[in-house]
Order: structure tokens, then sequence, then C-alpha cells
């Protein structure tokens, strides 16, 4: 066979000891309750990153080999290495590994403040310290902010902060986001446009037929096996998509719109069932390329990275055709995705600008009367245009990824968490964020 399947590929698919998706969020509703953290406030001069050169079973992760990259005797790379000997060097060098096209930071960088602070929390009824959570869970970066101000900023594994870290699944907000921006900017006439509106090759299908809202809200109707360890899907269309449109030199000739129309059998009306599918971030990602005319990492740079005073160039996957893989696999540094998450915290505002509409950002993170399906859309959370929502009265959403990557965000406090990992063991990190919530998150 010229490639092997790619099950480590897929968002929050079960890989080893991994958590599926399903059991991370299964894991979080049970987290998701009030939680002791003790913290103090250290002088302004405070210290700045905290970098450590190991990390929880290190030399799994390739610690021996100084953290490599890429397999030297294997011609083909999986999007995902299988081994976790290669994570640590891949998710900081994704572009080492597949072609990749750069987003251009800010002229001038937005600057952090920084205050210590001392966290501990409940985690099996002992009390947990964040060097403790850092020697429990194979975490890269792990930064917690407050509006303006960093409270903690930690790496392991030899990773920096100049180190740009892989996304996952977390892109599948940043594309939702595009959209707001460009029905906002009326590139695109309403969510409740076809995707066959703007992306001619789709015409006649059924991806092409479908809402973009109902795409925003993985809930197309359309057939599409992706989860490795749920019902029958085994992966097998993701698996096929990512052969056929990021690797089609190798092994197919379909091209980025037609390896998308094959998947083409309705199981159920749009807007009426939730079902993860990475496919259908990809096709809002088509819509932004025909309806603006720009790349995606175009549109991002120019409207959200540059306005909000990034630090670092990002990089985001791009396909055979060119077309960004709008599913996943941007890389950022761990500061610049708080810069991000920041945004999203003052519901698109920065500095007094609004960069991303408000009332798209309410509307992203909450369900609608009308679409109750989508309240208790996996493990007790629901779900929005592409985020994932936490259950209870507090306004709270998330961006997810494959493998430990996370986006917490507290609207109400301005309170966010971001993570990078190479792998998640344990629903810990949900009784950290609730625990920090509970302290850090008066409003």
């Amino acid at each position: 066979m010229l490639y092997q399947r790619f099950t480590t590929l897929l968002p929050f698919a079960d890989a080893g000891n991994a958590l599926s998706r399903r059991s991370a969020l299964t894991g979080l509703a049970a987290s998701c309750v009030a939680a002791s953290v003790r913290w103090s406030w250290a002088a302004e001069s405070g210290g700045g990153p905290v970098f450590s050169a190991g990390g929880p079973d290190a030399e799994l992760y390739g610690a021996t080999e100084d953290y490599p990259v890429k397999d030297r005797w294997r011609v083909y790379q999986p999007g995902n290495p299988a081994s976790p000997k290669y994570r640590v060097g891949a998710f900081s060098h994704y572009d080492e590994i597949f072609p990749t096209r750069l987003v251009n930071r800010a002229a001038t960088a937005w600057p952090f403040k920084r205050t210590q602070a001392d966290v501990s929390y409940q985690y099996k009824g002992s009390h947990s310290s964040l060097a403790d959570y850092l020697s429990r869970n194979p975490v890269t970066g792990l930064l917690i902010a407050k509006d303006d101000r960093i409270l903690v900023e930690h790496y392991q594994y030899g990773r920096t902060d100049r180190d740009r870290l892989i996304s996952q699944s977390m892109a599948k907000p940043i594309t939702g986001m595009l959209v707001g921006i460009a029905i906002s900017e009326g590139a695109i006439k309403s969510i409740d446009d076809t995707a066959e509106t703007y992306v001619p090759g789709l015409k006649g299908t059924e991806y092409g037929a479908t809402p973009l809202r109902a795409l925003l809200h993985m809930s197309s109707g359309v057939e599409f096996g992706e989860q490795a360890d749920e019902g029958n899907g085994s992966g097998r269309d993701l698996d096929r998509l990512w052969v056929d449109m990021v690797r089609k030199h190798w092994v197919s000739n379909k091209g980025t719109v037609a390896s998308i129309a094959q998947f083409n059998r309705r199981i159920a009306p749009p807007g009426t069932q939730f079902r993860y599918a990475s496919i259908e971030t990809d096709v809002l990602g088509l819509v932004l390329r025909y309806a603006t005319g720009k790349s995606l990492s175009d549109y991002l740079q120019e409207k959200v990275w540059q306005p909000i005073g990034t630090e670092a160039d990002a990089k985001w996957l791009i396909d055979a055709e060119g077309y960004e893989v709008a599913h996943g696999f941007f890389n950022a540094v761990l500061r610049d995705y708080a810069r991000l998450a920041r945004l999203l915290a003052h519901d698109g505002a920065w500095e007094g600008k609004q960069i991303i509409p408000a009332q798209w950002m309410v509307d992203a993170t909450t369900v609608r009367a009308s679409d109750g399906y989508l309240a208790k859309a996996e493990g007790g959370f629901g779900y929005g245009y592409q985020f994932y929502l936490f259950p209870g009265s507090r306004r709270q959403f998330a961006m997810l990824g494959h493998l430990g990557q996370r986006i917490l965000v507290d609207p109400p406090s301005k309170l966010v968490m971001v993570q990078t990992a190479v792998d998640e063991k344990s629903p810990e990190i949900w009784r950290l964020w609730s625990g920090v919530v509970a302290q850090f998150g008066q409003a």
C-alpha cells in the first residue's frame, strides 16, 4: 500500500492511551464544578516564562534523540506521527514535514503584562499545584492569562516561547471566525446561503446544498465517517479525504473540490443532528476562499492576526492545490494563541475596535432555542459555530484539538487558558480549569 491508515490524524481519535473526544468531554462534564484554588500575586517585576528540558515520560516522547521532527527512514510522514517519539518535534516544526502558508505577524507586538500566580486546585481529593499538573501531563506549553496579564507561562520538553505549536482542530473555530467577518463585510451574504452559492464545483452535490449554518454546527446531515472509537466510522472517510486532498500527487488526482464532493450521501436533513465531521470545516474553507478571493491565511492575517498585535509569524498547512486545510494544523507561538483567546474573551473586540462582530461571537457560543439538539451535542456539552460550549449558566467556551490542544475562555472575567500537548491521558485539565475559574474568574 502507498499509505498507511491515518487514525492518529483524527481530531480526538483514540490513540494508545489518549482520550477519545467523547470521553474527554465526558470528563469535562464531570469536572465542571467549583474547586478551591489558592493564589498569590508576586511583584510586578515577577519572572517571565518557565522552561523545562524534560517532561513526563520524556524518553517516550523522544528526549534521548533530542525530540526528532520526523522519521528519516520513512519517505512518507503521517500527519500526526503514529509513534509518540516524533510528536514533540513534529508538533513544533510542522512546516518541516508538510507545506504551509505564512501568516505574517503584526508590525508591532501588543505587549502582555505579567503577574506571577501561585495556583493550587483539588484533584482526586487532594491539593495539586501547577508543578504537579505538569509532572503528570505531557504538556508542551501552558499559559493562563486574565485580560492583559499573564499569570502562568510554562514550557516542557525543551520547547520555548519561540516555537510554533500545532493547533490540531483548534483551527476549526478560527475558520468559523473568518466566516463571521466575511458575512459582516458582505463577501458572504447570509449564513443561510448554501455552499454551492459560492463554490461552483459543489453545485448539485449534497455538501453544496447544505446551508452554512448547518456546516458551522457540524449538522450537514451528509454521511462522513470520522470517529475512530465510536460507531462504524473508524476514520475511513477522513483517511480518504486526507489522501485525496493533501497527498493527491502521490495517490490521487481528484483535487480539493472533488475530494470533498465525493462524500455525497445524505442521511439526515441539514440542521437536525450533530455529527462531528472535519470535512464540514473544509467546505467552509472553500466558501471563504471563493467568497473573499483570498487564501484563509491572507484573510486571517489582514482581519485578525495583525490587528491583535501578534509577535510571531504563524503557519497553516496547505493541501496539494494550495488551499488551507481549514479543519486543522494551524501553527503559532503560545502567546499569540493567548492573544487570540483574549480577543474571543472580549467577544471580538480588541482595544476598542471590533474585529469580529460581537453578535457573531454571541451567536457562535450560545445555542438558539430552535437548535435544541445542539444543547448537549456531545458529552453533555453544547456546540456552537465550531466552538464547544460548557454546561451551566455561566457562559464559557472552548477550542479543542486532538492530543490535548486546548483554548478555554471565560468571557465574564476575561480569563483564558491555552495548552499545547503531545497526548491527553486524563481529564485533569478540566479540574484545573474549573478550579482556576473559581478563584480567578471574578468579573
